[in-house]
């Protein structure tokens, strides 16, 4: 195999996006690559929507926490068959896996192999955003990407952020039996909706026994040592949690891409910069996913 292999398009990024980019290059019949860092499949099926949609499904059914994570574990597993690198090259996908690195506006170096295309997919997605709380980083926090690991559910759960992720968790480990009180500092949940839809959204958790404080700023957290319980501070009196969940947004995923030494432009909040057919600055390059932040 020569050092530079030449495609018509290639997706970095194995998640949805760049799953569906390269599904649809195939389809049309061209030479179509995958690069991907990370298991394929990216945070929808690893950590977001399908073991969050499993887990709300299993509180519905009754089931406990472990056998609702035995559930998820399943389901990520079955779904992560579909889209794994031989499932792929069945469909006619290169799969490459590695950390990539664009050189120009055609070439993508994946540890040390040029790959060339006509067309580039930026698909790198997103990942948890981690607020400068004092405290939280030694008190410990879990987020959407690490929680599908814990083996037994906490008594007392803080939920950091009441955007979408922080109240579809909130419900769903609500109703496996978690005592749950969710933190956003805006005026209402799901600030970026009206708030017509925002009420009805608390008027559920609320009653699936979630507590919403709305308009606390969470000012610091803290844990005497390991094991013990977390004090929340966010005005009033501390609330007491056995653990914490950060769901306090996402930020792309863009460091080491190598966008600006090209030409990717990028937005104030570090979004890869698209238009309404969601090309980048580069005409060869666009982006699609969470990594360009369009909703």
């Amino acid at each position: 195999m020569s050092n530079l292999d030449s495609f018509d398009l290639v997706a970095v990024g194995g998640g949805a996006g760049g799953l569906a980019a390269v599904r649809a290059g195939a389809v049309a019949k061209q030479r179509v690559a995958l690069i991907s860092d990370s298991p394929i499949g990216g945070d929808c099926t690893w950590t977001g929507c399908v073991p969050s949609k499993t887990l709300i499904s299993a509180a519905a059914d009754g089931l406990d926490f472990s056998a609702a994570m035995r559930r998820v574990h399943a389901t990520v597993g079955h779904i992560a068959a579909t889209e794994d690198a031989d499932a792929l090259e069945r469909e006619g996908i290169v799969v490459i896996e590695g950390r990539a690195a664009l050189m120009d506006p055609h070439t993508v170096d994946v540890d040390g192999r040029r790959i060339s295309a006509d067309h580039i997919v930026l698909a790198t997605g997103a990942q948890a955003a981690v607020p400068p709380i004092p405290g939280l980083v030694e008190a410990g926090y879990l987020t959407s990407e690490d929680l599908w690991e814990v083996g037994v559910a906490p008594r007392r759960l803080g939920v950091l952020g009441g955007g979408p992720i922080g109240c579809e968790l909130a419900q769903a480990l609500a109703r496996l039996g978690v005592e749950v009180t969710v933190f956003e500092m805006a005026e209402q949940l799901l600030p970026r909706e009206e708030p017509e839809t925002s009420e009805v959204v608390r008027a559920a958790l609320e009653a699936d026994g979630v507590v919403v404080k709305t308009g606390h700023r969470v000012e610091r957290v803290g844990r005497r040592s390991a094991g013990q319980p977390i004090s929340i501070h966010a005005g009033g009196a501390p609330v007491v949690v056995d653990e914490i969940l950060v769901a306090a947004g996402r930020k792309p995923v863009t460091a080491g891409l190598g966008l600006d030494e090209i030409g990717v432009e990028l937005t104030e909040d570090g979004h890869v910069k698209v238009d309404r057919k969601l090309r980048t600055s580069v005409p060869s390059i666009s982006a699609v996913g969470d990594v360009n932040g369009l909703q």
